[in-house]
This record gives C-alpha cells, sequence and structure tokens, in this order.
C-alpha cells in the first residue's frame, strides 16, 4: 500500500528531500535508526532533493562518536545539513548545540526509550538556542517536519523538530508531500545563497561570534556579493509576501527564548538594504505562522502555537508536554454531562521560544483548572521546566488576577487500558480543596523494553587489540571499562564509559594504596601462625611500586601466607590480585578522538594518574575525511604531546603488529598517563580484515596516520623523545615537532647565537652577541646619508630607553644614521671609531648604575687606553634631586650620567653639549631637562634647521595597549609558542596580568647570566583568584602540587588572601594555569585594571556570620568579574582549536561592565567583620565595613571608597590614602553599590598619568561629596547614614579557638605568608599531610597566615599529632613577629628596590633581645616592609614600616593606627641597618617605659611628638620630621 506509514519515514523523507546533506545517527553501523532505513531507500532509488536538484548525501555516524560534530564542516562550506537522530544523542552534544543554533540546520528527534519516551531531553536543551516545534501525529510529523525546514532557511536558524513516534504508531497511512507546496515553502524556485564560511577560523565548544540576524523586511541576513543582487530582490519579494500572510498582532513573550538573550556581537555578514538585527522571538512566530498560514491554505489542515483541543465552555484542562494519545480518545469521546465532558486539551506546538500573551489568547476564559503533565524522567529541580513556563504565561501580566488554578503532575508510563483511571486520578487531584504538586501519574517504566535492541557491542573488529593487551599482560590486564562488566546498580552504557572507567581506576589505585598500608600494618603484628610472612610481606612493601620487581616479591608473599594459614593470611590472599601491579587500561572508541570535552582524556592527562588508554579510531581514509578539520582538530595525540606529561603512540595492527607490541610495552613501564592510538578503519563492523588492511596502508602510507612514539622524558636519558615508525608524517604532528626541536635544532648549527648555551662560552659568547648586533646595525644604515649617531642607554624602568629610542628616531627623521643600543650591548673597543654619541642613563640606588649598564661602566671607569679624542658626545641622565635629601647624600643625585659625562671627558671625548639632567621634581618630570638638552644636540649636528620632519606618533601606553589587545588577547599566544626565549613581548607583559600573571626574571642571577651571554631567567608569578581566601583541602593539594611541578616548590600567601605562585618558566605557564583550573580555581583577574581579589575577615570564632559574608564577597566577585573569552581560549583550550574570526581577523567579545579599555587601574575590594580589621577596610578602593544584626547574622555594610596604597618614592602628588565613608548599604544591594561605584572609576579615572589613575586620586580630584552623588545617582537611591562599629585589631589571633557551633580553629604563624620546607622546619610538608585528612576549610588571612578551619573534636588529636610532627604548633614567637607583614620584593619583583621577605625576619631578629630586655615579646606592634612604594603589605597603615629606596637603605615611616585606621608619616629617609637599630633600640625602651595604659606604639610615638598623625592622605607629605633638602651651595 503506498503512502506514508511511520513518524520516522515521513522525517526522513522530508529531511532527504530539503537537505544537501542528512547525518544519519545510528547506534551502531550496523544497526538501523528508525529513520535510517527510510534515508537508504530514497538514496538507492537516486531520489532528488529539492535543494540540490540531486540526491544528497547520506552519511551514517554512530551515535557514541559525537555524531553532531560532522554537521559543522559541510554547513561552513554552504550546505543545507539536516539530522535524524534518537533524543539519547541530545545531551552529550550540547556544546555543539550551541554553535549550530545559530546555522540554518534541523534536527529530527525521535523521544527515546520508544516504550516510554522521555522528554527531559528536550528540557535539558531548551535554553540552547534552537527552535524547538513538537508533532504528535503521523499527519503532523510530515507538516512539522515540512515547517521546521522552511523555519529554519527562511530565518537562518537551527530548528528541532521532536515527536513520539510511538504516539502515532497507531495513527492510519498518510498521502506523500505535496511536492509543489515544499518547494514553495523553502523557496527552491530561487537559487540557493551560498553560506559558505572559511573553516579554518572556527573552533570547537567556543561561540564563534555568529548569530543569526535577519533584515527588518523580513528578509534573512546572507552573504551578498555583486552576483546576488538580484536572487536578494527575489528572496525579498517571495519572503514579504509569506511574512504578510503570516502578521499576527501577538507581541512577542516577555521570556525570550535563549537566542534572543545571547548576545549581539557582530552581524556574520550585511546586505544593502534594511536594517540588520538579530532574529528574536515575534520574528519566528511571524514566520511561523506565516508558513502554517500557507499549509492551511493548500491543505486545510491548521497548526497553531499552542493546540487546544476540547470544548469552548471547558473548565477544566491539561497541559501536556508528553505522549498525548492514552488521553485524546477518552477526552474526545466523553458524552454530554459525562466526568470528562468539560475538560479541554492543551499543547505546545512551538516549545521554544515560548510566548507567553498567546498560551492565554488560546485556551477559553471558562478554564479554571489546569493539570500540568510532564513526562520527564531525569527531575533535577522541583518543579517542571514547563510548569513554570504555564505559571508564568498565566499568573503574570494584566490576566494574572483571573488565572487559573494550576497544579503540576509527573507523567509516567500509562497502559492505553488504564488511561481513564489515570484521568479520574489527574482531575481528583486537580479538583480537590489542596491539590498535590508533583503528583505522579503512571509508573516510571514501561513494561516492555522496546529500546533494548540498541545496547551497546563491541564491534568484532576491535577485539584484535584487546587480544594483544591479554597476550602481552595476561592475568595483570585490568580493564576499566570492559563491557558486560558485572558492576551492580550501573547501566552497560555507563559502566563501559570511559569516564566511569577512569573514576574506577582511581579508586582502584586508592585501594591498593590502603592495601600497601594494611600489608606494612601486618608485617608489624605477631598474629601470623610462623615468622616467615612478616619478612617477605616487609620485603614486598618496599617493592609494591616497583614494576620491574613487585612480581617476584608478590609471588613468594603470597607463597608464605598460603602456608601460614591463619586467620591474618586468609584475609590479605581474599585480596591477592593487589599483591601484583596491574597493567591498567580504558579503551576509548571514536567518540574519545573526536570530542575531548565529552571525554575523559583531558581529565586523564590532567590528573597524572599513571594510567594507559586505547583508543580506537575507526574512521576510514578519505579526502573527505581529512578535509574536515573539525574531526581531526581534536587529534588527541597532539593534545597529549602538547599537555607534556603523557606517553603517547600512534600504532596500526594491521601495518605494524610489532610496533603495536612495542608501544603498549613502553605504555605500561610509563610512570603517568599513556595515550596509545590504535587505527582501525572499517565502514560497517562487518567489514572483511582485508578491507580494513587495504584502509589502513593507505592511511599510513599518505601519512595520513603516522605511526611514532613519543616518550616526553627520553632526552633525560639521552634519548629521543620522538620515534617515527612509519615513512610519512601527517602536517599537524610536523607542525608540532618542528615547533616542539626548532631551537635545538638551531642551537645546534649556530651556537654562538643561542640565548641559552652553557656557561663554558662565557664571555667569548658574550662579545659574539655584541658583535652580531652592531655588525647588524650597520649592514642596515649602509645605504643611508648623513652624520652617524650612536646612543647607548642604560635603564631600569623603560624611561630612560625610552628616550633613547625617541631620540634615534627623530635623529633617522634628520637623516643621520642612528643606531640605539644597550650600553652592555655595545662592544666598547669600537667606542673610538664612533663620531657621536649619546649617553643616556637613569639612576639606580645609591647613585648606581641600572643594570644593562653595569658591565659597561665597570670598564670605562677603569680603561686607560681607550683614545677617545675622535669621539664628540653628550649624556643626559635621569634621576630625582629629593630622592636623597639629606645634605651628605645629595652627591647620589644623578651620579651615574654625572660620572659618565666626566670619565668620557677624561678620555678625551669632545663636547656635543653640556650634560643634560632631568629631574623627577620639574613640574614635567624628566622632560623639563630634557627638552631644553635635545635642542643642543641637533645645533651642534648642525641638523636643528631641519624643515618637513614627520608628526612623531603619541606614546604607546596601557590604554593602547588595552583597546589593541582585543579583550586581553594580545600576542600572549603566540607568545607562548616562541621557544626561541623566556619571555614575552612587553605589551604582553601588560596584558598577561590580568589573566593574573606577571613576567619576572631572577635578579640574583642577572649579572652572572649577561657575563655568561645568557638572556636574563625569566620565569612567571601566577596569583589565583580566590575569593575571601578560602580554600577545601583538596585544592590546598592541588595547589601544593603545582608549586612543585611548575614552580619554585615554594607558595606565597599573599597579603590579598590568596596563593601566588614563583619560578613558573614559560614552558609550564600554561600547565600550571590548567592545573589551578582543575582544581576549580583560576587566575582571571587576579591582577590588572580590573575588580582583583575579594578579601574577607578569616573569622574563625563565628562561622556562620562569616559564611554571611563569604557569600555577598562571591556575589560581589562573580558580579564584577570580566566576561572576555580570552582567558579560557589561551590558557584552557586545547592548542589546535582555533576561534571564529570574523570582520578583519578580529575575534568579537564584549566587556559589559568594564569595556574594551577596562579600568583606568587596579580595584580592590575588601570586607572587614568588626571588631577585627584583619583586612585593612581603609586601604582599599571599597572598604565594605560587616554589620550584624540583632541574631548575629549578615545585615548590611558601611561602605568606605577611594584608599589605596601605591606611591612613588618623592613624588608629593602620589600618596597613600585611607577611605572615605559613603553610608550604610544592606548585603542584598551591596554588590550593585560596589558596581556602581566602579563604573563611576571606569568613566572619571585618569587615564593619562596612571600614577594618578587610581579611585583615591578621582575622590580627591572631584570631592567626596560630588563622587558619592555620581554614585547614588547610578544606583538610583541614597546611601543610608553608616551603622555604628568599633575595631579594635588587624592583626591575625594565632593559636586553637571555637566558633559557636563547637568547630576548632587553628591560626598558624605563617611568616611572610612564604609556604615552604627547610631543613629545620618542614612546613610544606606537614600543610600538605593536614589537608589529606582535614575535612573543614583552609583559610588565607589578610595578614599571610594561615587558618585551619573547621575541625571537629573527634578530628582534633590527629591534626594536633600531624601539627607537633612538623612543628606546625610553635607560636612561641614574639608579638613584633607575629604582627609583621612583607612583600616578596627580591629576588622576582622587577619593581623591589631593596629586599624585604628575606629580609625583614633577620631585622626582627636583632631588636628581639631589646624586646626581651624591656618587657615587650607579648606586645604587638604592627611592622611591616616593602621592597617599594607600590604598597603591596600595605606599610602606609602600619605602627611602624621600613619601605625600600636603594638596596640596603629604607625610609622609616612611624605613627599607623594599631587598627589600621590612620596612616603614618616619614620619619628617616635612605637608612641603613644600622641606622634603624640606633632608632628603633631606644625607641622600644622608651616605649615600655612611658607608654600609657593599653596605649599602642603608634598613639606613642605621635603623643610624645617623634611624628605628627596623617590625618588624610593629602596630607602624608606635609609636616615630616626631615625637612626637605636645602638649595645646594
Amino acid at each position: 500500500m503506498s503512502g506514508i506509514h511511520s513518524a520516522g519515514e515521513a522525517v526522513a523523507r522530508i529531511a532527504y528531500l530539503c537537505s544537501n546533506v542528512v547525518l544519519s545517527v545510528q547506534p551502531s553501523l550496523g544497526v538501523d535508526s528508525e529513520f535510517s532505513g527510510h534515508l537508504h531507500a530514497l538514496r538507492e532509488r537516486q531520489t532528488l532533493s529539492f535543494v540540490t536538484r540531486n540526491s544528497p548525501e547520506i552519511e551514517s555516524i554512530q551515535q557514541n562518536v559525537d555524531p553532531l560534530l560532522s554537521a559543522f564542516h559541510p554547513i561552513r562550506s554552504g550546505k543545507t545539513v539536516s539530522i535524524t537522530t534518537s533524543s539519547s544523542t541530545l545531551l552529550p552534544s550540547i556544546p555543539h548545540l550551541y554553535k549550530l543554533a545559530q546555522y540554518p540546520v534541523v534536527i529530527h528527534v525521535s523521544l527515546h526509550p520508544l516504550s516510554a519516551p522521555d522528554f527531559s531531553e528536550i528540557t535539558a536543551i531548551r535554553q540552547s538556542g534552537f527552535i524547538f516545534i513538537q508533532s504528535e501525529t503521523l499527519q503532523e510529523a510530515l507538516d512539522i517536519a515540512i515547517s521546521a525546514h522552511a523555519l529554519s532557511r527562511k530565518l537562518g536558524k537551527g530548528v528541532i523538530h521532536f515527536f513520539d513516534s510511538t504516539n502515532s504508531e497507531d495513527d492510519d497511512s498518510i498521502a506523500f508531500e505535496d511536492q509543489k507546496l515544499v518547494r514553495e515553502l523553502l523557496h527552491t524556485d530561487v537559487t540557493q545563497v551560498n553560506q559558505s564560511e572559511d573553516a579554518s577560523d572556527a573552533f570547537l565548544y567556543v561561540g564563534e561570534g555568529r548569530i543569526s540576524m535577519i533584515v527588518d523586511d523580513a528578509l534573512p541576513t546572507i552573504n551578498a556579493t555583486p552576483d546576488q543582487k538580484e536572487v536578494t530582490s527575489r528572496l525579498d519579494a517571495s519572503f514579504s509576501n509569506i511574512a504578510n500572510q503570516g502578521e499576527s498582532s501577538v507581541g512577542s513573550s516577555g521570556r525570550r527564548s535563549s537566542a534572543d538573550s545571547r548576545p549581539t556581537l557582530s552581524p556574520a555578514t550585511t546586505v544593502n538594504s534594511g536594517i540588520t538585527r538579530p532574529v528574536d522571538s515575534e520574528d519566528i512566530h511571524n514566520a511561523l505562522t506565516g508558513i502554517w498560514a500557507r499549509i492551511e491554505a493548500a491543505t486545510g489542515r491548521n497548526y497553531n502555537i499552542f493546540e487546544y483541543t476540547g470544548p469552548a465552555n471547558a473548565e477544566s484542562a491539561l497541559f501536556v508536554f508528553g505522549s498525548t494519545g492514552v488521553f485524546v480518545d477518552e477526552i474526545e469521546s466523553a458524552e454530554p454531562n459525562s466526568e470528562f465532558s468539560k475538560v479541554g486539551l492543551i499543547t505546545a506546538r512551538l516549545y521554544r521560544p515560548w510566548v507567553s500573551t498567546i498560551l492565554s489568547e488560546s485556551i477559553p476564559r471558562s478554564i479554571k483548572r489546569i493539570a500540568v503533565l510532564e513526562q520527564i524522567k531525569r527531575k533535577t529541580t522541583k518543579w517542571g521546566p514547563v510548569l513554570l513556563d504555564v505559571l508564568t504565561s498565566l499568573k503574570s501580566g494584566p490576566s494574572a488576577s483571573g488565572a487559573p488554578l494550576i497544579v503540576g503532575h509527573q507523567l509516567g508510563y500509562i497502559e492505553p487500558a488504564t488511561a481513564r483511571q489515570a484521568l479520574r486520578g489527574i482531575f481528583q487531584n486537580l479538583r480537590s480543596p489542596i491539590p498535590i504538586q508533583n503528583l505522579e501519574v503512571g509508573s516510571p517504566n514501561s513494561s516492555d523494553e522496546t529500546s533494548s535492541k540498541y545496547t551497546l557491542e563491541q564491534p568484532k573488529l576491535e577485539t584484535a587489540y584487546i587480544k594483544i593487551l591479554n597476550q602481552i599482560f595476561g592475568e595483570r590486564l585490568y580493564l576499566a571499562n570492559r563491557l558486560n562488566a558485572a558492576d551492580a546498580g550501573i547501566s552497560a552504557t555507563v559502566s563501559s564509559s570511559p569516564e566511569y572507567g577512569f573514576g574506577s581506576l582511581l579508586a582502584r589505585i586508592e585501594h591498593r594504596l590502603k592495601f600497601v598500608d594494611e600489608v606494612q600494618t601486618a608485617a608489624k603484628t605477631r598474629n601470623f601462625a610462623t615468622d616467615s610472612p612478616q619478612t617477605w610481606l616487609s620485603r614486598w612493601a618496599l617493592k609494591a611500586n616497583d614494576p620491574k620487581e613487585v612480581h617476584v616479591a608478590a609471588q613468594e608473599a603470597i607463597a608464605r601466607l598460603n602456608t601460614d594459614g591463619s586467620r591474618l593470611a586468609t584475609h590479605l590472599l581474599s585480596s591477592k590480585s593487589l599483591f601484583f601491579r596491574e597493567s591498567q587500561w580504558l579503551i576509548g572508541s571514536d567518540a574519545w578522538a573526536y570530542d575531548l570535552g565529552n571525554s575523559g582524556v583531558h581529565h586523564v592527562i590532567a590528573s597524572g594518574a599513571n594510567v594507559n588508554m586505547l583508543i580506537i579510531d575507526s574512521k576510514p581514509y578519505s579526502e573527505k575525511v581529512a578535509a574536515d578539520d573539525t574531526r581531526r582538530k581534536k587529534d588527541v595525540g597532539l593534545y597529549a604531546m602538547n599537555f607534556g606529561n603523557a606517553y603517547v603512540a600512534s600504532v596500526a595492527v594491521y601495518s605494524s603488529y610489532t610496533q603495536v607490541l612495542e608501544a603498549m610495552i613502553e605504555a605500561d613501564r610509563f610512570e603517568g598517563p599513556s595515550v596509545v592510538l590504535a587505527y582501525l578503519p572499517y565502514a560497517t563492523e562487518d567489514d572483511s580484515p582485508l578491507t580494513v588492511l587495504h584502509e589502513t596502508k593507505k592511511a599510513v602510507d599518505l601519512g595520513y596516520w603516522p605511526l611514532y612514539r613519543w616518550h616526553p622524558f627520553n632526552e633525560d636519558s639521552g634519548l629521543p623523545n620522538f620515534q617515527l615508525d612509519s615513512e610519512r608524517i601527517k602536517k599537524e604532528l610536523e607542525e608540532f615537532l618542528n615547533r616542539d626541536n626548532h631551537l635545538s635544532q638551531l642551537m645546534k648549527r649556530h651556537p654562538k647565537f643561542s640565548p641559552n648555551l652553557s656557561e663554558s662560552y662565557g664571555s667569548e659568547v658574550r662579545a659574539l652577541q655584541k658583535r652580531n648586533a652592531k655588525d647588524a646595525y650597520n649592514k642596515m644604515l649602509e645605504g643611508l646619508r648623513g652624520s652617524p649617531l650612536t646612543i647607548l642607554f642604560a635603564s631600569d624602568n623603560g624611561n630612560a630607553e625610552s628616550l633613547a629610542n625617541r631620540l634615534g628616531n627623530r635623529g633617522k627623521a634628520r637623516g643621520l644614521k642612528t643606531i640605539v643600543l644597550a650600553m652592555d650591548d655595545f662592544p666598547i673597543e669600537d667606542l673610538p671609531g664612533e663620531e657621536n654619541v649619546i649617553l643616556i642613563t637613569s639612576t639606580a640606588g645609591q647613585g648606581e648604575f641600572p643594570q644593562n649598564g653595569h658591565a659597561f661602566w665597570n670598564v670605562i671607569k677603569e680603561v686607560v687606553d681607550l683614545d677617545l679624542s675622535n669621539v664628540k658626545f653628550s649624556v643626559f641622565a635621569l634621576g630625582d634631586s629629593h630622592y636623597w635629601p639629606r645634605k651628605e647624600d645629595r652627591i647620589y643625585y644623578n651620579k651615574s650620567g654625572k660620572d659618565l659625562f666626566s670619565r668620557f671627558s677624561s678620555l678625551g671625548a669632545k663636547h656635543l653639549a653640556d650634560i643634560g639632567l632631568g629631574d623627577d621634581q620639574d613640574p614635567d618630570g624628566y622632560q623639563t631637562g630634557y627638552n631644553e638638552w635635545e635642542p643642543k644636540i641637533w645645533q651642534s649636528l648642525e641638523v636643528g634647521q631641519v624643515q618637513g620632519l614627520p608628526e612623531e606618533p603619541p606614546p604607546f601606553t596601557n590604554e593602547d595597549i588595552k583597546i589593541q589587545s582585543n579583550y586581553l588577547r594580545g600576542t600572549i599566544a603566540e607568545g607562548l609558542e616562541d621557544r626561541s626565549t623566556g619571555a614575552i613581548a612587553a605589551s604582553d607583559q601588560q596584558l598577561t596580568k590580568f589573566h593574573g600573571t606577571y613576567m619576572q626574571d631572577d635578579r640574583d642571577l642577572r649579572d652572572e647570566r649577561k657575563a655568561q651571554g645568557l638572556e636574563p631567567a625569566y620565569s612567571f608569578m601566577i596569583r589565583c583568584r580566590l575569593n575571601s581566601g578560602v580554600a577545601t583541602p583538596s585544592q590546598w593539594l592541588q595547589m601544593d602540587s603545582v608549586s612543585s611541578h611548575f614552580g619554585n616548590d615554594t607558595m606565597k600567601m599573599t597579603t590579598r588572601q590568596t596563593f601566588q605562585f614563583h619560578g613558573v618558566v614559560k614552558g609550564k605557564l600554561k600547565p600550571a594555569m590548567r592545573a589551578i583550573n582543575k582544581a576549580l580555581m583560576t587566575t582571571i583577574a587576579a591582577c590588572g585594571d580590573v575588580n582583583r581579589n575579594i578579601m574577607c575577615s578569616t573569622l574563625p570564632t563565628k562561622s556562620a556570620f562569616h559564611h554571611d559574608v563569604h557569600q555577598i564577597s562571591a556575589k560581589i566577585s562573580d558580579h564584577l568579574l570580566p566576561s572576555t573569552t580570552a582567558y579560557h581560549e589561551i590558557w584552557l583550550k586545547d592548542d589546535e582549536d582555533k576561534q571564529t574570526q570574523i570582520g578583519g581577523n578580529a575575534l568579537v567579545d564584549s566587556e559589559p561592565l568594564y569595556g574594551p579599555t577596562y579600568l583606568p587601574r587596579k580595584f580592590k575590594i575588601t570586607i572587614a567583620v568588626p571588631p577585627h580589621n584583619d583586612t585593612d577596610v581603609y586601604a582599599h578602593d571599597v572598604g565594605l565595613i560587616a554589620i550584624q544584626d540583632s541574631n548575629s547574622r549578615l545585615e548590611g555594610f558601611n561602605v568606605l571608597v577611594g584608599g589605596g596604597m601605591g606611591v612613588t618614592h618623592n613624588n608629593k602628588k602620589t600618596y597613600p590614602r585611607t577611605g572615605s565613608m559613603m553610608g550604610y548599604v544592606s548585603a542584598s544591594n551591596i554588590h550593585i553599590a560596589c558596581e556602581k561605584i566602579m563604573l563611576v572609576q571606569r568613566d572619571n579615572g585618569d587615564r593619562k598619568n596612571r600614577k594618578h589613575a587610581r579611585l583615591k586620586y578621582t575622590i580627591d580630584d572631584m570631592g567626596v561629596d560630588v563622587f558619592k552623588s555620581k554614585v547614588q545617582d547610578l544606583l538610583g537611591y541614597k546611601f543610608e547614614d553608616p551603622r555604628a562599629f568599633e575595631f579594635t585589631s588587624n592583626i591575625d589571633t594565632f593559636g586553637w579557638q571555637k566558633d559557636e557551633n563547637a568547630m576548632n580553629h587553628f591560626t598558624f604563624f605563617i611568616e611572610n605568608g612564604r609556604v615552604e620546607d627547610t631543613v629545620d622546619f618542614p612546613m610544606k610538608t606537614g600543610l600538605r599531610e593536614i589537608a589529606k585528612i582535614h575535612k573543614g576549610e583552609f583559610r588565607l588571612t589578610g595578614n599571610q597566615h594561615l587558618c585551619l578551619s573547621g575541625v571537629h573534636d573527634d578530628d582534633l588529636d590527629h591534626i594536633k599529632g600531624i601539627m607537633k610532627k612538623y612543628k606546625l604548633d610553635n607560636l612561641s614567637f614574639s608579638a613584633l613577629r607575629l604582627s609583621s607583614s612583607a612583600c616578596v620584593a627580591f629576588p622576582t619583583c622587577g619593581l623591589a628596590m631593596a629586599e624585604s621577605e628575606r629580609y625583614l625576619p633577620t631585622l626582627i631578629l636583632k631588636l628581639e633581645s631589646t624586646l626581651e630586655e624591656n618587657g615587650l615579646r607579648q606586645d604587638s606592634i604592627v611592622m611591616r616592609m616593602t621592597g617599594c612604594p607600590n604598597g603591596c603589605a600595605r606599610p602606609w597603615l602600619a605602627e611602624v614600616a621600613f619601605v625600600g629606596k636603594a638596596y640596603g637603605a629604607y625610609n622609616m615611616y612611624l605613627g599607623g593606627g594599631y587598627h589600621g585606621q590612620r596612616l603614618n608619616k616619614l620619619y628617616r629617609s635612605s637608612i641603613q641597618e644600622d641606622e634603624i637599630l640606633r632608632i628603633m633600640k631606644p625607641l622600644l625602651k622608651r616605649y615600655s617605659l612611658e607608654r600609657q595604659d593599653g596605649e599602642r606604639f603608634g598613639d606613642f610615638v605621635i603623643r610624645i611628638g617623634m611624628i605628627k598623625p596623617t590625618i588624610e592622605g593629602k596630607t602624608f607629605h606635609d609636616d615630616v620630621v626631615e625637612d626637605d633638602m636645602e638649595e645646594e651651595s
């Protein structure tokens, strides 16, 4: 009988006729789906597609190989794609759905399991951006399938058509589609517009910047070219007709579709007329009703957004999101006045976007009660999603007052014979006085397991590799995710998944570790019948993890246990297999190779676990497969090799059996994760071995599947890391190896150019580098005319270098042959041959040369035979006349430049111009002196009157870097791949701060490495973003691991309550970032011009209140987090991924809060809980003082603004500042208040002068009241009056404390926050051991200490035992030491002028004897030290502070408030240790004798007149003890 007999057939026909490519997703290649048989039948009959004029491609794909990934390649090639699949494919494909939704692709979904369809697969993806439409009957399946394709082509959006095929299995057959109608709806009379895209710029899982667009006259946005203008106009006419027929007066829903909520990044294409905008709900509604109007006109069949069936005067209704068949007959056949006579049935034809207003208009107003039935098995929320949709639609808006009662029900499987009984139960509940919500109707499962035919089976061909594993390892082999394993309570699908297998392996590994401990314990007991087992068990325990010796030891131990016969021996033998070291493997199918995001590969590799993976790739080679980069981009081998910690092999059993054996044996021996990629190409599971052999040989010979083995650590043993076992190599692998080996090969060919040669080359290498640099300049200048000008600079902070480069550019513009080099890079023997030399130097320390001028000066000052009589020269020096204010220190002002000028003069050089002196105290800083000096140079060189000089570009500032960075990308990714240097570009060094990392170098090694011809020992500091300083034990362990594997084996706990890692070399930077993120932590916005890590009081004695405040802290942090995807893209994505680029090769991103230039400067927020100001709440841009309510829970915050610590020495325009009180804000609104404060700073902060860019200057410039009013304008309300509060301390309380829940907390003293192991104090190891058993939290404090939080009484003794073992319970330190804090400074901080962290403990030690003598050991005095005036340790609030001025010299400040409420003031400048001790020792004695009761040290020095109080930041530099230096006589 002709016609269509099933919904699967109807949908397959329409998908075939309306597509270029149909992806047929099947349970396996040997098992048909309900669509695939019909598709192949159409293909065999050579039926033509309506859109291609020929037969479409049918691609069969297994459902477990990430099938939706195959849609991208044909879509981007401009082909119309449809997909037929069961609902089981949807959830694993969520990463693809969000992208596919913006393409004209149609996915036809048959809901499974067939016996009892689960609609939760649909609700789970409802926010993916697709349009969702539903059919119920056979005829509807045909018509709605046609509608889906027409709608997708019209709007350029993805459509999911879903249906329950069992709902219509009893329907009569229907006629074939009306081909004329289908063609008309598809507009196939118009040439198809090419929608091809450049796939090379696209990559997976990240939004590509594409969004479906429409022109207001209803035209879909197309890639219009001049040749397509006629096509455009014809489309315009056709679409306008349909749109007019489908116009509706109903507006779009207040609740938009997920597509509507996606940000409009950029139109992917343009047309020449109309206003292009994203497709919205109203467009979808209008287009769909227009299509249905055309279907009704042609067939008489009517379709609506919401379908209502029943009487017009119905009083009750069922809203069914599920199988309706069981209810329709009962309701439609109801007799008048029967129990169901006034009952209606409602279904959603258009499920997404959900158009709320139409629902209320689609049902009779007489309906008073609605039962919502949701056929959802996987319920994840209390209220079903459809119930919430219905409630939102009918219980809000103008008609909400008269809305019907709505009661939710869970719809299970209902036998047709029990349908009436089920209906009675539903309406009985609906009409009861107090209906039961979420009442379950029917059985959760069907008695007929129709879907059993789709159970997983391993193809017979794949057993070849399993057999090899068995041959090699025998009883040692353990397959973690083997099929048909007897895992109680676990389905075969789950237990065979790699993810489950990996989890079971980790558990198994842990189980064996416990078994080893058990054996070790047993070996120490005397519970055996004989003495023999103890000896052999001890021997075995020593070799338990030795792969070579454990098996012999295991056999010996087992033999002794067998003969012993004791109960303990029997118990140990029950786990006999654990005596052996298993060869543990995971088996993966194609799904792993194609989709790392949905597999366990990333997790296994990232974990570093000693697990072997055999990944079988069954895709036969073809040009089409090779060209589909979406399938090959996720190459597991390259991914694993780039990761750097895994053994990798690529094998093919039908090409080299021996190589397979070698690879599997090597993988088993490798200590760490191993990946063996195994090729086994077949088109169907029934392919013959000969076919597989042919396919394998072709792939290997063409280089599509190279055979290789990669051992990342072989070179440590003098062996090559990479071994190629086949003739050819594919391009991607070749590029990886070229990139990996390029530097080492270059070093072998040209050792004299290597920046990382061995130290044996010494000064000879350095001389070669200088000579080559100079020769390269000379060669470049050979063709130029004009006088030569050599400019040499010495610079630490970049100012002198910038001046030198600018002078060089100006010289070139005047026709001079200009060379610009660092002094140390210039061969001094060439100096006598130079004609004109300019030397520009800054001043470091006590008149010293910057580091890149040290060597130059050391030679110049000692040389006696250097004749410079033919050289003309001048010097410009940069310094600060107030940097050394004392009379005896005046000689240090610009000393380096003055020394150079004097020495060149003594060597006979002639003056081009007198020395120029730049002074930071001048109105324009050093520019004042420079602008007077430079014209003299040009006049001496006779180029002062040159006309027509080009206009100089403005200086390239941080603002330029940010705006040109494309939302913080810059060239960071490219720089990370550059193995020729350990550094990154200067602009990227600014951008990486936003990502949480600074480039640094080991300043202890600078001189030595330069002498050896090496570049500085570059490394990176990584700072985590750790909200409120709270970490879990597992996070602590991961951070410990990061420091050991990627850093310098220490952790720094910072004054911003987070972890900081130092010594991370560039090659380990990305793995370190990944390891941090693996611990569910991040580093984004830990630095940079954004809101940084938010601090919060540790508060160990009030856990409930700490929880309240911590939650708010997290809310603020998340709210102010940057939105750029650059972080994820650069650090976390696979290196083979490529972001889609559009419009001028620019990635599209957005920053709703920050904008493309982010903030003018850093922005810091902290929370303090009175009476503890342990976070220095006054020192931050925003300080929040938590206010408790009567129940000791959080009520709100007093808000301080404008605090900040950064200062520049002797620059009185810069100063620290304490926060100004704004008022009170409730806890629920505080994140918005913080946002508005930040936005005012964003829009008003100084972006021209970074030293004047912090919020403190913005507030002082505009005034507190004006600033406050601007914030209140944005808030829309005024701050309330501040609540009363009192601070009593800003230090930590050490030792054990109990909270209100009887939980114990211990605060450790971690001096200056450095967690490390030393010979005397194995702190890091001890904390690691505690983390392994701790069940609470680790809370980092704002004073760089650590609180072990939430220790139960039952665990207290165990914890105390570990603390005692590792000396962690030692608190016998002076109160001065306990109250001290220091920044990192040397050797890694590039800004440090003096030591800090490494010196402060020594200084305190030299003061502690004085403390003891004067009875002050237990008296807290807040002392802080920093290596520079930027204020990381917040020194300006300390009672006594030392701020680095030069190496070994510090400025001393006194008078800060003990509670952190008052700034200190300068007492002495540039003093060294001997003077510090001469001041401090008598002062401490005087304090002990003269202080008043309870008087703090900071208050004392003010009272006795040693220092004047600093009332506000602007008076910080006023009334200092040392007057400004006198005028030179």
